[in-house]
């Protein structure tokens, strides 16, 4: 399906924020998911991984990202490339954060310890 309109969006909900999903798989058959990350205030994402690169463009907030051992503060406008295989955590600032992110579909989470989560909704 080449238009994927704006009630077709899928929202997952965590205890960190809502991931809104764009395009995937299961969403119109693309090859790379897409979607919007809205995280809750003062909440830090759980130490992970996963088997591809994402490409995070922070839109809106603030946020510390912690990637690979080194630490990044990071705010609208700003753009991280997450390499594969590279452990990270985001924190949410003070008033949450926005970002738009993107991976190659089917991308598998992996726990902090190497253990596979699988494939993430939002991505899926």
């Amino acid at each position: 399906m080449p238009v994927i309109r704006a009630d077709q969006a899928r929202r997952s909900e965590t205890p960190g924020g809502v991931m809104t999903t764009f395009a995937s798989p299961t969403q119109g058959g693309t090859a790379a998911a897409l979607w919007r990350v809205d995280a809750n205030p003062d909440v830090a994402g759980p130490p992970h991984d996963f088997d591809t690169e994402q490409v995070w463009a922070f839109t809106a907030g603030a946020a510390t990202v912690e990637l690979g051992g080194e630490t990044f503060e990071v705010a609208p406008g700003d753009t991280v490339v997450m390499p594969p295989s590279t452990p990270r955590r985001v924190t949410a600032g003070p008033e949450g954060y926005s970002a738009m992110v993107t991976a190659a579909a089917g991308a598998t989470a992996l726990l902090a310890d190497g253990t596979v989560h699988g494939v993430p909704p939002w991505i899926a």
